[in-house]
């Protein structure tokens, strides 16, 4: 058997161990409030079958499982920047690898998913997701960060199991812009090519696939999906994400013809449009889609009463279609041993992972505006600025100042202060990737926020620090007790 044929057949292999999970919702704890959610749902006519988790406190988790024994959970992971070269040498990544185990088990998730996209690349720190470079060398780093992680999850396998919990690669979403020499789905091809894994797929990030590429000036969305899906490994879909699309509320209105779509991004606090709804549909009757075992409304800072409402109205016009995925389910291949060397995936040279290090860095340049796009991986955003010139103008300025905490809301009287000295916040964007900096703990975008302020005020205003001190120390434990006690507790009350 060739290799191709052996990773096909391992990853069948470990598929068979996830049973069907349903119609569900992907879910954070707090936002909304885990609890009144299912508590409005005691009063709804049908209940999500399965609730995705979002990484969390480890003590939240734990609350979450108590106060809702009998459901069934899944997780979706954060902070494992698998696209990176130097995932595996990262000083944090075992820890976070314990970390992200540890939750998987208290929530005896049958799968780990995660997102195909990173928050730091090259010693700079994003808000928000960025999608890998789609090339060839990228691809097989992705690869060989999953076999790392699927072995540290295989030493940890649930009784009964042969596998540990099945790791699933989600496509990301585009927000505005994509950088690489291959299209979408052939990089997904050679990932699966490469290792076992399962997939995500997400109907709001194929949209955006749509939207930010060439595909919507010259054919239709229903054109380009049956496209997309002819070269997507849809055989290796597991999950369906369905979220909602909006503008991102800091864009700039700019001019387009009634012919094109809005510049909609993925917004899960949006209500999910009619057009995702159908390109749903045309991914549900798709016969490649055999391996399906679960379909989630990601649902984290929406309002209760439309995630119940969208949530009934999808399962009664949706469960039909699910029903005969499954049905399409293969039989079972013979067994395939999991120490089989000829599924590892084959490991990047080093002359590929140093270049493929100066490309993220050059990545991480050109999105915060400082270096233009220039070689063949950004051959195309260099034809057409409009998309990269509304992430770096628009979107990239309000993610630093505003999402994961609001600077002036997080240090008000240093923000005053500052603003009488003449030093603005835009000043602190573009100070923000001025230099790349040594990754030295894990990802957490709120605190990395504070030690940001705490660098720009002490080079910049130094006769502010101890007022920005004082609001750091304020913040630092009123984070701490967040996410160890008063929202947990605020949490199981709800629920009492």
């Amino acid at each position: 058997m060739d290799r191709e044929g052996s990773v096909n057949q391992m990853f069948q292999r470990r598929a068979e161990e996830v049973q069907e999970q349903g119609f569900g919702l992907s879910v954070d704890v707090y936002s909304p409030n885990l609890f009144e959610l299912m508590s409005r749902f005691d009063r709804a006519p049908i209940r999500p079958a399965y609730l995705e988790i979002f990484r969390a406190a480890t003590r939240a988790l734990e609350t979450v499982t108590r106060r809702l024994s009998g459901t069934s959970f899944a997780y979706h992971g954060e902070g494992l920047w698998i696209t990176q070269p130097d995932f595996a040498s990262a000083p944090h990544m075992h820890g976070e690898l314990d970390d992200v185990i540890s939750q998987l088990q208290i929530l005896k998730s049958p799968w780990l998913n995660h997102e195909c996209a990173t928050k730091q690349m090259a010693g700079y720190s994003f808000g928000t997701y960025l999608p890998p470079l789609y090339t060839a060398e990228s691809a097989k780093v992705v690869a060989e960060s999953i076999e790392i992680v699927q072995a540290k999850m295989d030493e940890r396998r649930w009784s009964g199991k042969q596998f540990g919990p099945l790791f699933l690669l989600e496509m990301p979403p585009l927000t505005y812009f994509m950088a690489g020499t291959l299209a979408v789905p052939s990089y997904f091809r050679l990932v699966t090519d490469l290792t076992p894994c399962g997939l995500v797929l997400d109907i709001g990030h194929l949209w955006t696939v749509y939207r930010y590429s060439a595909a919507h000036r010259h054919m239709a969305l229903e054109d380009f999906v049956e496209q997309f899906l002819a070269q997507f490994p849809l055989e290796r879909v597991l999950e369906i994400h369905v979220a909602g699309l909006a503008p991102h509320e800091a864009a700039v209105s700019h001019r387009r013809s009634e012919q094109e779509y809005p510049e909609w991004i993925d917004a899960h606090v949006a209500p999910i449009p009619d057009l995702s709804w159908t390109v749903l549909e045309q991914v549900l009757a798709h016969p490649r889609l055999r391996n399906l075992r679960g379909i989630a409304l990601e649902v984290d800072t929406k309002p209760i009463e439309l995630i119940v409402n969208e949530f009934v109205d999808a399962h009664r016009r949706f469960s039909p279609a699910i029903e005969r995925c499954v049905s399409r389910r293969l039989p079972a291949p013979e067994r395939v041993h999991s120490t089989d060397e000829g599924v590892n995936a084959p490991a990047a040279s080093d002359n590929d992972r140093k270049q493929l290090l100066a490309e993220y860095e050059e990545y991480a340049q050109i999105v915060s505006g400082r270096h233009p796009p220039s070689g063949p991986n950004w051959q195309v955003v260099a034809a057409d600025m409009a998309g990269l010139r509304r992430y770096i103008d628009d979107y990239l300025p309000h993610e630093i100042l505003h999402w994961g905490g609001d600077i002036t809301d997080m240090f008000p009287e240093t923000c005053r202060r500052l603003k009488e000295t003449g030093i603005s916040l835009n000043q602190f964007v573009t100070w923000w990737f001025h230099r790349s900096r040594p990754v030295d703990q894990p990802y957490d975008f709120f605190l990395l926020k504070i030690d940001r302020v705490i660098e720009f005020v002490s080079e910049r205003a130094p006769f502010v620090l101890p007022v920005t001190r004082k609001e750091a120390d304020a913040l630092r434990s009123a984070y701490t007790d967040a996410n160890t006690h008063a929202d947990l507790e605020t949490l199981a009350e709800s629920r009492r």
